[in-house]
């Protein structure tokens, strides 16, 4: 393959009931990776992914290695065909499938990983209570400034910058319903979001140590191509590094916007959005410019396989 290629892996919100069910029915190899989920989380996951109900699909508990298990399907379909990328990186829970397409984890490892951090997170959203925004129309300096004026009504902070202009907060319901009516006096959207917890905030601090110490019995690889990770939207290849960026993504700001920016640094070509929806894909057509050649595909299904093969081989 010539050109520069990235996969992209999408998180929390790109899920939908079907997901990975052509692809399951297609090739045995993702059917051992469905299985080997169900196995590590002692849950059919593989039936939720493909027959849903939504609302237990989207328990964060059954979402988070549902979403993964999608995510290794796409990519494994991908490696198949001996397509590899030149770059990765996944939003919030998207980067554990990076962290897989790079060498990092195995896949078992990574649905291990995922399942705990997915345990860890709902007992703190349990403990406290949270909510969570996207401010459509500010830069990233005019929601700071909202964030920082909010902080007298509760915990709260940037979670996600997605594009120059939408940004998500996260923390206590009060402080962030006050960001929100600031954003709004200032004449942009604010769109409450449906999530059960804070995340990306102070509110699952209590969730970090834990996970760090569960992270440490995990074998991790130097990475064999670059991932731009959400914390500081740059590569990292010692693994030790690596986990400790993994434990403070939790609560830290992802950088998505910040990490596509970099992408065009590098020259990427060809971008896969490599799991459910077209969440990235949708962020990535505000993110880059017109005059900046690229193309970019949505690999999810047969279908998109497809299309995705004869584009780049």
């Amino acid at each position: 393959m010539k050109k520069k290629v990235a996969f992209l892996f999408p998180g929390q919100g790109s899920q939908v009931v079907g997901m990975g069910q052509d692809l399951y029915q297609e090739y045995d190899f993702v059917r051992e990776i469905f299985d080997m989920v169900d196995e590590v989380t002692k849950t059919r996951i593989s039936k939720l992914c493909f027959n849903g109900p939504m609302e237990e699909l989207t328990l964060t508990v059954n979402l988070q290695p549902a979403m993964t298990a999608v995510n290794l399907a796409c990519l494994a379909a991908l490696e198949k065909e001996g397509i590899q990328p030149y770059m990765t990186a996944g939003h919030s829970l998207g980067e554990y499938s990076a962290l897989r397409a790079a060498g990092v984890v195995n896949p078992e490892d990574t649905c291990k990983l995922v399942f705990r951090r997915g345990h860890l997170m709902h007992r703190e959203a349990t403990k406290h209570e949270g909510a969570m925004q996207a401010i459509v129309g500010l830069g990233i300096d005019e929601v700071r400034e909202i964030v920082e004026a909010a902080q007298e009504k509760g915990v709260i902070a940037v979670a996600n910058h997605n594009t120059a202009e939408q940004i998500v907060i996260t923390g206590s319901p009060d402080a962030v319903e006050a960001a929100g009516e600031a954003a709004k006096a200032r004449g942009v959207k604010a769109i409450p979001l449906k999530v059960s917890g804070a995340w990306h905030s102070e509110l699952i601090r209590g969730a970090e140590e834990e996970f760090t110490a569960f992270l440490e019995e995990i074998p991790f690889n130097e990475p064999q191509r670059p991932v731009l990770f959400n914390v500081t939207a740059a590569p990292e290849s010692d693994s030790d590094k690596i986990k400790e960026l993994m434990a403070r993504q939790l609560c830290s700001p992802v950088r998505w916007y910040d990490s596509m920016c970099k992408m065009q640094e590098e020259g990427i070509e060809v971008f896969a959005e490599v799991g459910p929806k077209r969440v990235l894909t949708g962020m990535l057509r505000k993110i880059i410019p017109d005059n900046y050649e690229h193309e970019s595909y949505n690999v999810d299904s047969m279908k998109g396989l497809e299309t995705f093969f004869k584009a780049v081989t």
